[in-house]
């Protein structure tokens, strides 16, 4: 182990002739500008997404309006998560009540397996 770590330092402090060949390529391509031009550049971060509810100023989520809830449920039936929404969490727990009471009355599927049967949601 100690022999490990001696040689690491003593490679650490030779001088560039003395490293090996790939490890000069490698530091010739980080600090070559070449290097820098081809690498992406990041951008800024990214602007968060705007909750949907609060955005058209939606004080009530309605549990029958089905076309504006299908918008917030995976094509599996799942009831698509906050960060895929966007919903704020006041609106994300009032959308989740709305998509379950819709389920009860059959106006949203519950599994997948009813979207193909009967269509239901998706073809009213």
């Amino acid at each position: 182990m100690e022999n490990e770590v001696q040689q690491q330092t003593k490679e650490d402090e030779a001088p560039v002739e003395a490293r090996p060949a790939v490890a000069r390529e490698a530091q010739a391509a980080r600090s070559s500008p070449e290097a820098e031009e081809s690498r992406p550049r990041r951008r800024g971060r990214f602007r968060r997404r705007v909750c949907p509810m609060c955005e058209n100023k939606i004080s009530h989520v309605d549990y029958k309006d089905f076309n504006f809830l299908r918008r917030f449920i995976s094509d599996r039936g799942r009831i698509e998560s906050r960060r895929k929404s966007g919903a704020c969490a006041k609106h994300q727990r009032a959308l989740a009540q709305a998509i379950k009471r819709a389920r009860h009355l059959a106006l949203l599927p519950y599994t997948a397996g009813h979207i193909r049967v009967s269509g239901v949601g998706y073809y009213r």
